[in-house]
């Protein structure tokens, strides 16, 4: 970080000095981690939290775990006056450059860039963090018309991937399918099936492989989704996961809501896993797989359960 009123000419020295502080850092990681058996590499991860101007770099030996390393990153929070109840400087948390935008084929943050909601004079209150997008057909699997709702799950799984509350893997459809047996709720003929599951089944997976619980949020017909405003912009003031919702026959993502508390108008940031395309983000944005959704967008007659991940208190 230079200040604006450092000389253009300082520039080269002031970057000179910042590397070779990086290199001592990571001579320091080197030093303390080093194993006989074990060689430990120091790695540079850069963070920006939000609300911070600037970057802030940390040095982690690459044979630690994150949950090895928890004393360093309460320093880090400490010290920058940060909240103790998230993670905010784990090796999920680092900063998405624009080449980082993809991962693993997913897109990531598929929300970033889309044109205003029209709500007049409305507040957003949107997920927090990054989330890769899950969709029909991914991962060589034909799930089409049936696993809508795991692909929901599959996307709030990789949010609390991206912001470093687990190192595991975004569960597969088996994956999914077992973990509901080990819980008792579903039989064994229920693995290798195509049978949807809903937002209960959603909460029960979650719990049972992150860890994480959920509060369920009922609505007895879409058209009163609207009256869920304030609850849903509390929500992502204060938790910032993904909700899944499930209404009639289908699963979406609500990744926000734009929303007028005095004239009570609302719309929906959704994202939409009954895509079946290539990960083409503009055929995405533009065709409304991942957009902004006004009331009606819900079957005003069916009912309607939310599942709400809460975040877990770590750093």
């Amino acid at each position: 970080m230079v200040a604006d009123t450092e000389p253009a000419a300082r520039i080269p020295a002031i970057l000179g000095e910042a590397v070779c502080r990086q290199l001592e850092a990571m001579e320091q990681c080197f030093r303390k981690f080093h194993q006989d058996v074990h060689r430990s590499l120091p790695r540079p991860y850069h963070f920006r939290p939000s609300g911070m101007l600037h970057f802030v770099t940390a040095i982690y030996p690459d044979c630690v775990q994150d949950a090895d390393l928890e004393s360093y990153r309460r320093d880090l929070h400490e010290r920058f006056c940060l909240p103790l109840d998230r993670p905010l400087f784990r090796r999920g948390n680092a900063h998405l450059f624009a080449a980082d935008r993809t991962t693993a084929g997913y897109l990531l943050n598929t929300h970033d860039g889309l044109p205003s909601s029209g709500v007049a004079g409305g507040r957003q209150y949107v997920v927090q963090g990054a989330y890769a997008y899950h969709h029909y057909m991914q991962d060589r699997v034909d799930d089409d018309g049936w696993g809508c709702a795991y692909r929901s799950l599959q996307t709030i799984c990789s949010w609390f991937r991206h912001q470093g509350y687990t190192g595991a893997a975004v569960p597969t459809h088996r994956q999914i399918q077992q973990a509901l047996v080990d819980v008792g709720d579903k039989p064994a003929n229920f693995v290798g099936s195509r049978q949807w599951i809903g937002s209960n089944e959603v909460s029960f997976v979650l719990d049972h492989i992150l860890g994480v619980t959920s509060k369920i949020l009922f609505v007895n017909a879409g058209s009163e989704i609207g009256n869920k405003a304030r609850e849903l912009a509390v929500h992502f003031q204060t938790q910032g996961t993904p909700i899944m919702i499930g209404g009639g026959v289908l699963a979406h993502t609500i990744l926000g809501v734009d929303w007028n508390d005095s004239t009570g108008e609302v719309k929906f940031l959704i994202l939409d896993p009954h895509y079946t395309g290539g990960e083409d983000l503009k055929v995405i944005q533009t065709k409304g797989w991942c957009g902004w959704k006004a009331v009606e967008f819900w079957d005003q007659t069916a009912y309607y359960n939310m599942c709400m991940p809460q975040r877990p208190a770590a750093i």
